[in-house]
């Protein structure tokens, strides 16, 4: 596996990745602000798209209709397309499945998925020309890493629930940072604050190779949104429930193009925000980051592969962390891959 950054400028930040601007906002739209996971901007940009006609079709993730816990890859051309995956999905999901089907079909399209995926068709783009002809503009949000399924289940548990029994089930989303919600077959239902479904379970199921992952932001779209969240005297997140925020990382030229449009057509409210303001919102984001190449040291000692990671500014990172953060996370990352099978 290889990841890099082909092209660096004086926006490059080692800690965030290329930002040529940086803002918060939300959706103007009262219902794409609610049901969004924070403060709905990446659907609000969605919309703008279809509605403006500058793409054809959105591909991006949404709940299958089938299956409670599982997701599939949607191509959206309408609002109600895009508003019925709005909303976290804490699961394992292959938006890029859709890939041909889309190059099969006439017109552009813009994407949205999680920062791997955004990266892995940006560096598809880079090889064919017609993929980049047809993906004019890439979107992501700040990911923490991708649960597997039985983080679902343990959180469905939780709420006095059986999986197998669930025929819905909303991770997010209906409010700021809004319940974890299941619905099953004889009519019962389970709720679970973020604070709770997230920290207390979820997160404790997350697939090894996020925690190696040094692109949790989204650096390779062109727009990255995420939880412009509200902190504490501490600096921590609080999570309350309040009218969602986004934060809003223009990362491109066309990014930057987008927001503007987006803004100007009324889909979406701005504000600027301070580069150094971004780590007081998304603290876990910048503690993985500085953390990852110690991480990897670890992986290497105990004779494990590890991916290449080339232009991430990660060696800059670990020079300016706490000297006894990086041993502990590389102790505890070579114990674990000792063990792997």
């Amino acid at each position: 596996m290889r990841l890099e950054h082909t092209v660096r400028d004086e926006t490059f930040l080692p800690l965030w990745g290329p930002v040529k601007r940086s803002q918060t906002g939300f959706a103007v739209e009262q219902d794409i602000r609610y049901k969004g996971s924070s403060g709905g901007g990446l659907s609000a940009l969605a919309i703008y798209l279809l509605e403006s006609g500058k793409v054809d079709g959105v591909l991006h993730i949404a709940p299958s209709d089938t299956e409670a816990f599982a997701n599939i890859a949607q191509i959206s051309r309408t609002r109600a397309d895009v508003l019925r995956g709005a909303g976290s999905r804490y699961a394992p999901a292959s938006p890029l499945v859709a890939l041909e089907n889309c190059l099969q079909e006439p017109g552009v399209f813009a994407f949205i998925g999680k920062p791997c995926d955004v990266a892995a068709l940006r560096a598809i783009s880079r090889r064919r020309a017609t993929v980049a002809e047809k993906f004019p503009i890439l979107m992501s949000f700040m990911c923490a890493g991708t649960p597997g399924f039985k983080g679902t289940e343990a959180v469905v548990r939780a709420m006095g629930l059986e999986p197998e029994k669930t025929i819905r089930f909303r991770y997010r989303g209906n409010g700021w940072p809004g319940k974890a919600r299941a619905e099953t077959a004889e009519g019962k239902v389970g709720e679970m604050d973020y604070d709770s479904s997230w920290g207390n379970i979820l997160n404790r199921h997350l697939q090894f190779r996020c925690k190696i992952c040094p692109d949790g932001t989204g650096e390779f779209a062109d727009v990255t949104c995420a939880d412009a969240w509200y902190g504490n005297d501490k600096g921590y997140p609080t999570f309350e429930e309040s009218d969602g925020r986004s934060l809003v990382l223009s990362r491109s030229t066309k990014g930057m193009q987008l927001v503007n449009d987006a803004v100007e057509a009324g889909y979406l409210a701005v504000a600027d925000l301070p580069i150094e303001d971004i780590e007081r919102m998304q603290p876990y984001q910048a503690d993985r980051k500085r953390m990852v190449a110690a991480r990897l040291f670890g992986r290497k000692l105990a004779l494990r592969k590890i991916p290449k990671y080339i232009q991430m500014g990660l060696l800059k990172l670990s020079l300016n962390s706490s000297k006894k953060r990086l041993l502990r996370n590389s102790i505890g990352t070579w114990l674990r891959s000792l063990n792997d099978k």
